[in-house]
């Protein structure tokens, strides 16, 4: 489907069912909505083979229905000049890949940076940030230690400015951010730098403004969307009537056909798909759009067989073991954004009162496993839902008087050390490592001079996402599916628990979490073996920040006593709102 070139010129399909006459119109027949007419295939395709026309050219269709006269962008425009402006004739074909073939690391590898293109990063407030403005931060990212960039949705919307959730044109890159060949530029080099990438991709409703779909061939029902959408109260989404029909074949395999465009031409190495639960159900609870549940296990098949390596994520936020399913008609996803860490955490460190923390909340978060695999959900305490629509960065509520203060300070990096720390495809979003406050805008970038004016916080983010990634050797349990709580204590608000893959020396970790005002010396855990127990970070040590340093934490002998159903014990003093990190040697 849409324009295919070929050495003798360009093949025009497009699916308009309803329509009585189609042409197309074109730089290569000077606009003429008469010069070019498509033959009907009989099937409600139309096509047309035109020798005149070659990559670059720019394109409409002139669809007539009745007294209806329409013109419409291709909506398999591999590229448009805007949102509503000109399809334009690409070849996919043509970019050199420079022989790129990059392997996403294992699963149980990722630490997933999530970022939006038209904020993340700009020379100037006016401009608008772009796929080869983002490269100049490849370094930053690098040095962090992430290893996956997620980006925000970049298929044509209205405008300039979106966080990108209103797809307009969904085969087309966002021009505004450079078009299709600038996204290529981005992965190829992503790829050189060992940084996977992966894409949000928007299936639960289609613009609403700029959006050529509508009414596509003239034809609707009920003053509703037409033949990409449904005609009834299954239309009715929170962004407008405007979600696709799942049960029409056509509108199937083009979203289908869209998943599988990221995988193939552009080398995406996964897809995050925006809120499922308005994919298999109008009001997102429960399944009464079984044909959405079966589009997703179907494309996410389709992936699995052939691209297996590849990351399906799904925002779906109700806890469902069955999403990261394969058998039993699951829907087939790798993993999902998890609802039960990222809530009560976040309800955790920004609590005003040590009293209102509950650390059986945390242990719960932290111990949650779905299908009793630790890798089917994704773990923040930052994404650009959870710090926008009403909420705000994790340090402006912690304190939004002073979001770089010593309790923001504190209290966010024990989140984030949970989070890197916690069973599960950890994940941040941009500007979390450098304490960025506020709440997200796509009209605000990031504050780039915070990364210089809290370099140690920065250096906190790193060194926790090294433990996490294993880069001393000594804490591959971190990377593993073992978890067990080793002690809660309710009233001291501190919890402690062992990761572990294998067990054993190199692998068995313990982290210690303080979410109190206090500190304590000489505190006693229960561990899970005997021997010494190296402390691999202190969250409070001086080097990652003023005020931090004031209290002494060093390696510990685990020799005492059982406790609870802990074999022995061990000693540890900690700072408050802090975090241990130890391993076993």
């Amino acid at each position: 489907m849409g324009a295919l070139p070929h050495a003798d010129g360009v093949a025009f399909r497009v699916w308009a069912p309803h329509a009585e006459k189609v042409c197309v119109i074109g730089d290569f027949n000077e606009w003429s909505p008469t010069a070019t007419p498509l033959e009907s295939e009989g099937n409600g395709n139309w096509y047309a083979d035109v020798s005149a026309a070659k990559v670059g050219d720019e394109y409409k269709y002139v669809i007539g229905n009745g007294e209806q006269t329409l013109e419409k962008i291709d909506p398999y425009a591999r590229q448009v000049t805007n949102s509503v402006g000109n399809a334009v004739v690409y070849d996919h074909g043509a970019f050199d890949w420079e022989g790129d073939a990059f392997e996403m690391p294992g699963h149980h590898e990722l630490v997933i940076y999530e970022l939006h293109v038209g904020s993340f990063y700009r020379h100037r407030e006016d401009e608008v940030g772009t796929l080869e403005l983002v490269q100049e931060k490849f370094d930053h990212l690098i040095k962090l230690g992430v290893n996956v960039i997620q980006v925000m949705p970049l298929a044509e919307f209205a405008g300039d400015l979106s966080w990108g959730y209103n797809p307009a044109h969904i085969f087309a890159v966002e021009s505004a951010y450079g078009g299709p060949d600038a996204f290529k530029v981005f992965v190829r080099e992503a790829h050189k730098r060992g940084l996977a990438v992966m894409l949000d991709v928007v299936y639960n409703h289609f613009g609403p403004s700029d959006l050529d779909l509508w009414r596509f061939d003239g034809w609707s029902e009920n003053d509703m969307g037409g033949i990409y959408f449904y005609n009834d109260e299954r239309a009715s989404t929170p962004w407008g009537d405007t979600r696709p029909d799942y049960g029409r074949e056509e509108v199937r395999r083009f979203i289908h056909d869209n998943a599988m465009m990221w995988m193939f031409d552009y080398h995406v190495d996964g897809l995050r798909y925006d809120m499922t639960p308005y994919i298999r159900s109008i009001n997102a609870s429960g399944r009464d759009l079984p044909e959405g549940w079966d589009l997703m296990r179907w494309i996410n098949m389709s992936v699995r067989e052939q691209y297996p390596g590849r990351l399906l994520v799904a925002e779906d936020m109700q806890r469902d073991p069955s999403i990261t399913q394969v058998e039993n008609h699951g829907a087939a996803f790798h993993a999902q954004w998890d609802g039960a860490f990222v809530h009560p955490v976040r309800e955790a460190v920004i609590a005003m009162n040590d009293e209102w923390r509950s650390m059986g909340a945390v242990v719960d978060a932290v111990t949650t496993v779905y299908n009793g695999d630790a890798f089917h959900r994704v773990i923040y305490t930052e994404s650009h839902d959870e710090v926008a629509n009403g909420q705000a960065r994790v340090v402006t509520e912690v304190n939004a008087d002073d979001p770089t203060g010593w309790h923001a300070q504190k209290r966010s990096t024990v989140g984030a050390a949970l989070v890197l720390t916690s069973p599960g495809i950890p994940m941040l979003f941009q500007g979390q490592e450098f304490l960025q406050g506020e709440w997200f805008r796509d009209d605000v970038p990031v504050d780039w001079d915070l990364r210089d004016e809290f370099s140690g916080i920065v250096r906190l983010y790193r060194d926790l996402i090294r433990l996490r990634r294993n880069w001393r050797d000594t804490t591959r349990g971190l990377s593993g599916h073992g978890v067990a709580v080793t002690h809660i204590d309710e009233e001291a608000n501190i919890v402690a628990f062992h990761r572990w893959a294998e067990g054993g020396p190199g692998d068995s970790v313990v982290v210690v979490v303080n979410l109190s005002t206090n500190s304590y010396e000489d505190y006693r855990i229960g561990m899970p073996a005997r021997g010494l127990w190296k402390l691999e970070l202190n969250s409070d040590a001086a080097t990652y920040g003023d005020g931090f340093g004031n209290f002494l934490s060093t390696d510990t002998e685990a020799d005492g006593d059982g406790i609870g159903d802990q074999p022995t014990c061990a000693f540890v003093s900690i700072a408050p709102y802090s975090v241990l990190i130890y391993s076993l040697s």
